[in-house]
């Protein structure tokens, strides 16, 4: 290898596998090789790829950067380089190989030597004991029985995107959904990159960080492509989703109707059909786990036509429930029984003011999305006046269409309502911005003239007094869910807007 490198003066590489048997001969410029496509050697969890790449440096070079990165990105067992002298015989070598987890955060180390002769590696031996360390690290998390994450946000540097609220809320997402977050990165572009979404150096970036930490899946906080999607899980290896596949999963776990079920099922199956293409059947990368679950594995991995016609089904059935459904509110209608729905943001203490004002056991957790099917309770008030109050599930910035859409026959249940009590948790530090969305979203789908009351929840995190000021900025009232403080005054105002005509519109005027 050495004299014919030096006679060409061009690198020489060979990819080697663990029977000695040569996989390729790579014949490279001056200054590199480009090592080919190495897929079909796939590797498992915390395994490597059962090659290792040995090439030439005409300038008796150590290991470069970009071998280095090779050695990371490939999972290869060894990277190795032999200098080429004068005569065209080898003189120096220097070989890297990956390290297990560690304190000093070291990712690879690299042992240089002054000859090739110098070399008594009896490699078989060292590359078996090097994978049994490895496989003993990423077991360790394993155990802990959480999967590891790195959330992602890639923005134009023009875009006035809320980076840090946003990451902070997807990191709420993750723990929600069970994913223990070990790293955040982000990144600004001039222009979204259509295959990684962020730039190919620092989608090799991000695979060394999720090799250094023991990552099992990244999250993006921007919806990917289909092709965005594999081309970062080819890169990294590791299953890659976006928010509305965390958001999807949260659901699907949460679910617990047959309504409720059907709806995660419907939007899920939408939401992975494009994805099929170009993939053919081949998701299980993609699913299983954080990201997969409703539908599940195998029924993700089945062809695009039974898909749609599962769909269909699905639809069909969630009708058949819908009809029911209204068969229902008309019956109140005609006993003349008021509806008050609660709507808001995510975890903002819809469920507590709930059980707060009927005496209830609504399941109640400091986490998004613990309420997804509908849950309605009768109220009564003095002279025998009686209310049906609903608590619905919450909303949250940029929910994904599907998911909108397969759970638009529960917000119907808002089109029945006399008035919509719309909590704000007070407390929040993005309580406004939270608050705004929310109204969006009620116009957007045509919820804008309704009578609405503004619920300023949680006073007893920042004092009454701030916010019952807050409270009277915006036009609504402050309470304490928890405590049961201002529950009076609510009620009170609750009567006064069933009687009365204040809409959404008066309520925004007012801010």
């Amino acid at each position: 290898m050495t004299e014919l490198s030096r006679q060409i003066r061009r690198q020489i590489g060979i990819i080697v596998d663990r029977n000695g048997e040569i996989c390729f001969v790579i014949v490279g410029d001056s200054k590199e090789i480009v090592i080919p496509d190495l897929s079909r050697w796939r590797r498992g969890r915390g395994r490597l790829r059962g090659l290792r790449c040995i090439h030439t440096h005409l300038k008796d070079e150590p290991l470069s950067q970009d071998d280095l990165t090779d050695l990371a990105l490939l999972r290869l067992d060894l990277m190795a380089s032999i200098g080429v002298d004068e005569r065209g015989l080898p003189s120096t070598f220097s070989m890297a190989y990956l390290l297990p987890p560690n304190p000093e955060g070291e990712l690879w180390r690299v042992e240089n030597y002054k000859s090739f002769y110098d070399l008594d590696l009896d490699f078989i031996e060292f590359v078996s004991a090097l994978e049994d360390e490895l496989e003993k690290s990423f077991t360790a998390y394993e155990v802990e029985g959480r999967e590891r994450a790195i959330l992602v946000s890639v923005v134009p540097k023009r875009s006035n995107y809320p980076v840090e609220d946003a990451l902070e809320e997807l990191k709420e997402l993750a723990e929600t959904a069970g994913l223990e977050v070990i790293g955040t990165v982000v990144q600004r572009v001039n222009e979204l990159n259509p295959k990684y979404l962020m730039g190919s150096g620092k989608a090799k970036e991000l695979m060394m960080k999720a090799l250094q930490t023991g990552a099992d899946i990244i999250v993006f906080d921007q919806n990917l492509t289909p092709v965005q999607a594999e081309s970062l899980s080819e890169l990294t290896d590791l299953k890659v989703i976006d928010r509305t596949q965390l958001i999807l999963d949260i659901f699907a776990k949460r679910a617990h109707t047959r309504e409720g079920k059907l709806k995660v099922e419907l939007a899920q199956l939408k939401y992975t059909l494009p994805r099929l293409v170009g993939r053919g059947v081949a998701m299980s990368r993609l699913m299983g786990g954080i990201g997969g679950r409703g539908p599940g594995e195998t029924k993700l991995e089945i062809d695009r036509r039974r898909i749609k016609e599962r769909i269909h089904r699905i639809e069909e059935e969630l009708k058949e429930i819908a009809s029911s459904s209204v068969q229902r509110r008309s019956k109140r209608k005609k006993a003349g029984v008021p509806v008050v729905s609660i709507v808001g943001y995510t975890n903002v203490g819809k469920s507590t003011l709930l059980n707060a004002l009927t005496n209830s056991d609504v399941k109640v957790e400091n986490k998004l999305f613990v309420t997804l099917d509908t849950t309605s309770r009768r109220l009564r008030f003095p002279e025998e006046r009686e209310i049906i109050i609903t608590d619905t599930v919450g909303f949250i910035r940029n929910l994904p269409k599907d998911l909108l859409d397969a759970f638009r026959s529960t917000l119907e249940e808002l089109y029945d309502a006399n008035l919509l009590l719309h909590v704000i948790d007070v407390s929040h530090p993005r309580f406004k911005e939270q608050m705004e969305e929310v109204e969006s979203l009620l116009r957007r789908i045509g919820l804008g003239e309704k009578p609405i009351l503004r619920v300023f929840n949680k006073m007893d995190l920042i004092g009454e007094e701030a916010a019952r000021r807050i409270a009277e900025k915006y036009g609504g009232v402050a309470i304490s869910a928890v405590q049961k403080e201002g529950l009076y005054s609510l009620l009170q105002r609750i009567e006064e807007i069933l009687w009365g005509t204040r809409t959404l519109k008066e309520a925004l005027a007012s801010s």
